[in-house]
């Protein structure tokens, strides 16, 4: 056993935009993120959950917007007969996304993301990927309808992937709703800290990790702190 700390993204992302000379664009941190995945996030890794380091970092987009979940697919079909977040995870999930920027016309638009003021840009219940478009842009527009059958679907999808991630361990329903809720937002359900105590049945000391994800762009905001205080709210509940 090695005391070297894992590595995190946030030297290799800030290595290359220094290269650069610039910020990065949606394309290049997708791009990075499939790079790094399987050498920094493997099923498990607590790297970046020590106390001296935020709980999640700049590259990652916390607010109102889910990351790409870093659970591979081979990993999600193994999933059988997923679990479904129930009405008070989709309540939760819908008061925090915002379906926002209504136009005159009835078409929603896109908003740019608080902790940069720009990308990754969302659209509708926190989507960040337009399906066969790509990325959400600042020009995307959907429907009201395109909106909700895009949240029944990412719905379904981090269900299954909070489902995979827990295992066997115990879990209620309403403690699932809240890890559902934190894995749409962060997509970090395979790498928190806040899993693997849920795993060893440390409710107590889960309740309190959620706490610790509520950065973005390098500086804590007012809406993350107070959807981890109502997820810690709703998975403590059920205790």
């Amino acid at each position: 056993m090695t005391d070297t700390p894992s590595p995190t993204r946030k030297p290799i992302f800030d290595a290359v935009r220094r290269m650069l000379g610039r910020g990065f664009r949606p394309a290049e941190v997708d791009a990075l993120d499939q790079a790094l995945d399987p050498v920094l996030l493997p099923e498990g890794d607590t790297s970046g959950d020590n106390d001296d380091t935020p709980a999640f970092l700049p590259e990652d987009s916390v607010p109102c917007v889910p990351s790409v979940p870093h659970i591979r697919r081979s990993e999600r079909n193994r999933t059988q007969s997923p679990r479904t977040v129930g009405d008070a995870g989709i309540a939760l999930i819908k008061r925090f996304e915002g379906c926002a920027r209504l136009r005159r016309d009835g078409l929603v638009e896109a908003y740019p993301d608080p902790g940069t003021g720009g990308a990754p840009w969302t659209i509708g219940w926190g989507a960040t990927r337009g399906g066969l478009h790509g990325f959400v842009t600042a020009e995307t527009v959907w429907t009201q309808e395109q909106c909700d059958e895009r949240l029944v679907d990412d719905l379904a999808r981090y269900a299954a992937e909070v489902e995979l991630a827990i295992g066997d361990a115990p879990t209620t329903q309403a403690q699932f709703d809240a890890l559902v809720s934190f894995h749409y937002n962060t997509g970090a359900i395979a790498r928190a800290t806040l899993t693997r105590k849920h795993r060893a049945r440390d409710y107590a000391g889960a309740t309190a990790e959620f706490a610790r994800w509520n950065r973005a762009g390098g500086r804590v905001l007012k809406g993350l702190v107070r959807r981890r205080a109502e997820e810690a709210k709703l998975y403590h509940s059920a205790q």
